[in-house]
């Protein structure tokens, strides 16, 4: 026989105890049994006053109880009243408050107020955890209980294993002879690593794990005691305390051993503290500081070393900051500040952007209204790039002259409500203050006032119409134009430009795939000349490149101080093909016919004006399918084909063997003064999965060009990963011009153990 109940529970443990009288209900069919959880609405209740049973046959209003109901059910119900005791007996279960038991016997005994469920407990928790036992006891008014031979399999699948459970009527809970592992249990078989412990102490209070003897055990062989260990218990999000500390070396600072400490100064701010021991050199003061607000935060990272020995004998340093604060609704600040004492610091420490050649400054206002945006910004720069020194002593030496620094940049762009038949108007405001080292000075206003229709024509074309008039105005201040000649003063230019695109793409469908093939024509009308170069510096226009993703721009340029100059027409096909099921390839090629042969553009990229034409450039993207894919960018010379620039990127092979190349190679150009050299490498790497838990990777970058210095980069991966362990062993070497890293080698091993943390050198 069934019976269903409604009961009333006062949390004990493990967030339930239960008590109960049921009514019978015999005529509960399986179909019912199945639909009890959610639908079943039994007629008896159960109240607990003075530790006597009381049954009320009335249904209580929702302000009559004060906990939770519990549904209930067993096969049988038997109720002694010369023991003064209720029990229930098979398949007993009891679901409360998103919680589940499931036992095979439970006993309320009324005269000492204590409930007892024996055999194979189980508790299904609403966190997903389910805990194990052979006999719960709850007593003192189910405020305090214990639990015998405890399992319990946790939500991220961790086990937890005790011979003793024990509640206190303090909130706090105690484990004896307990273990802890994040790893699966195979019959037969030892865990990988399990912590156990004489006695482990839950204070819910304080919320804190506290152990006593414990030891981590590897394959069941202790390889580490601790007489105490405490930390914050799972419900914790984040508390102040010490992390698994860093230990290594490194031929700057020999043995090191990095403690690390995280200080949760409160919800919305924390402090982290990682200073650096080591056998060579003084302390390093490192650590960081991250403050978050309702609308805004900000984070520091910094360091400090006195270095006392060798040639530097200096006061050495880091700092980097950054925040972001939202104002309003449309206007936000950003500033992202970094700084470094000297270019190789960096690289001495393996701290962030250790091998960027400039360390980049900013503060920025931005406002944003709809299509509307409008930024003010302010840049300054530092060269740390020792190759280039070495290199080039006197290119070094010039760009570090006149190295900038940028306050303000104000940029606005806004757009006018489309009209009836599409078009718009466009406006672009942009002002910079240019102050360089040497003295130099550039000081510019620009605005670019544009309309522009775009339209599709009945037959499929798609047309894009623009008119434009870019109006500047510069104060400059000892331009050096020619080594004998400089200039200081203003100037002004007005630069008119009209602009057409066209293209009709044309679409072939299959069973099997879809093509599209899309021939595209850009015309430009702009007069000739009118860059003033001998009055105006170049500040933003001096990186000139021309490849498949500004071909068909109107203005090739990346800044304003060079205006794209002459009439030309620009032409280019496009071509893709889709599988249906799997496989893409799409491919662009295109040219550009120069009406003068004094355009700016491509004189300032190959210093060519003999010919009207510019080189071929493309792009090849292919996946036929997931054991293959391809990436090729290249720029042809007009005449011969030759490759002036290559950029290629393939990967081949399945998840468990898998090959990558990628090779690049740049042209050098000649025209500012031998600014970029020819530049020709190879990465390769090959990475393979051995087993289901080992992989390992290897690669290698390498110079082809004529002055090649070999290999300029090798190393490889070793790694082992299963449910609860991680092992990464990092190998890396480098070739470097500079003396204090050259032939200069890395190894690093971390290890992770789930749900505890890491430890690595």
């Amino acid at each position: 026989m069934k019976f269903n109940c409604k009961l009333f529970v006062l949390t004990a443990l493990f967030g339930g105890a239960f008590l109960g009288v049921c009514q019978p209900a015999s005529a509960v069919s399986e179909a019912g049994e199945i639909q009890r959880k959610s639908e079943h609405k039994p007629k008896g209740n159960l109240y607990v006053t003075n530790n006597i049973l009381d049954v009320d046959t009335k249904v209580p209003e929702a302000n009559e109880a004060t906990d939770e109901p519990v549904n209930f059910s067993a096969d049988e119900m038997i109720n002694d009243d010369k023991a003064d005791t209720v029990m229930a007996k098979g398949n007993v279960e009891v679901d409360y408050n998103n919680m589940h038991l499931e036992t095979d016997e439970l006993i309320y005994d009324r005269q000492t107020d204590v409930i007892t469920a024996r055999g194979n407990v189980r508790l299904f928790a609403s966190d997903g955890s389910i805990v194990y036992g052979q006999e719960v006891s709850l007593a003192d008014k189910m405020s305090i209980g214990e639990m015998h031979f405890v399992k319990a399999m946790l939500k991220d699948k961790s086990q937890v294993t005790a011979k003793r459970f024990r509640k206190k009527d303090n909130n706090t809970k105690v484990m004896y002879n307990a273990t802890y592992t994040a790893c699966d249990l195979c019959e037969g078989k030892k865990p990988l690593w399990l912590v156990s412990a004489r006695k482990v102490q839950h204070d819910e209070i304080d919320q804190n794990m506290n152990y006593n003897d414990a030891v981590v055990h590897i394959k069941g062989v202790p390889v580490f005691y601790t007489p105490f260990l405490s930390h914050p218990d799972p419900t914790v999000k984040r508390r102040s305390g010490f992390m698994m500390p860093t230990i290594g070396s490194s031929n700057y600072l020999g043995a090191l051993f990095q403690p690390r400490y995280f200080w949760a100064v409160n919800d919305q701010t924390n402090v982290f503290l990682a200073p650096i021991f080591s056998s060579d050199k003084d302390p390093v003061l490192m650590g960081s500081y991250k403050q978050y607000f309702y609308n805004a935060y900000t984070s520091i990272d910094a360091s400090f070393l006195k270095d006392n020995e060798g040639k530097r004998n200096k006061n050495r340093g880091h700092l980097f900051a950054s925040g972001l604060y939202d104002i309003n609704d449309y206007w936000r600040m950003s500033y992202d500040l970094k700084y470094v004492s000297d270019y190789v610091y960096l690289k001495d420490l393996s701290l962030p952007y250790e091998d960027d050649a400039w360390l980049n400054s900013e503060i920025k206002f931005e406002r944003f209204n709809g299509r509307n945006y409008a930024s003010i910004e302010a840049f300054y720069y530092k060269m740390l790039s020792y190759n280039l020194h070495r290199g080039n002593a006197n290119q070094y030496r010039a760009i570090n002259k006149r190295k900038p620094f940028v306050a303000p940049l104000v940029e606005a762009e806004i757009y006018s409500d489309p009209n009836k038949y599409g078009a718009y108007f466009k406006t672009n405001l942009s002002t910079a203050s240019v102050y360089h080292q040497n003295g130099s000075e550039t000081q510019r206003v620009t605005s670019i006032n544009s309309w522009e229709l775009p339209m599709t024509s009945r037959f499929g074309e798609k047309y894009r119409f623009v008119a434009s008039l870019k109006s500047d105005a510069y104060y400059i201040n000892r331009y050096q134009y020619m080594p004998n000649d400089s200039y200081t003063g203003t100037t002004a230019r007005f630069f008119p430009q009209m602009g057409m695109e066209w293209r009709l793409p044309f679409v072939r469908a299959t069973e099997t795939s879809r093509q599209i093939l899309e021939p595209v024509v850009v015309g430009v009308i702009a007069p000739n000349g009118n860059n003033k170069t001998d009055k105006i510096p170049n500040e933003d226009s001096a990186d000139v490149y021309y490849d498949d993703t500004n071909v068909l721009d109107l203005n090739r340029y990346a800044g304003y101080d060079r205006n794209d100059t002459g009439s030309r027409v620009s032409y280019g096909l496009r071509w893709s093909t889709y599988g249906n099921i799997i496989g893409r390839t799409s491919s662009f090629i295109a040219q550009t016919y120069e009406k003068s042969r004094d355009s700016s553009f491509l004189k300032n990229l190959d210093n060519d004006d003999k010919s009207h034409f510019s080189d071929l450039v493309g792009r090849i993207n292919a996946e036929p399918n997931q054991y293959w894919s391809l990436d090729y960018r290249f720029r042809l010379d007009k005449k011969t084909l030759d490759a002036k620039y290559s950029e290629l990127g393939t990967t081949i092979g399945p998840n468990f063997l898998r090959a990558t190349a990628s090779y690049i190679f740049l042209q050098g150009n000649t025209y500012y003064n031998d600014l970029y050299s020819e530049r020709k490498e190879l990465y390769t790497s090959l990475s393979a999965k051995i087993s289901q838990n080992w992989s390992a990777s290897v690669y290698n970058l390498r110079d082809l060009t004529a002055k090649s210095k070999g290999n300029l980069e090798h190393g490889g991966t070793v790694s082992y990963e299963d449910e609860c362990f991680k092992w990464d062993t990092v190998f890396k070497k480098y070739n470097s011009s500079n003396p204090d890293l050259k032939n200069d080698y890395e190894v690093g091993m971390t290890f992770y153990l789930k749900t505890l943390g890491s430890f690595g050198s």
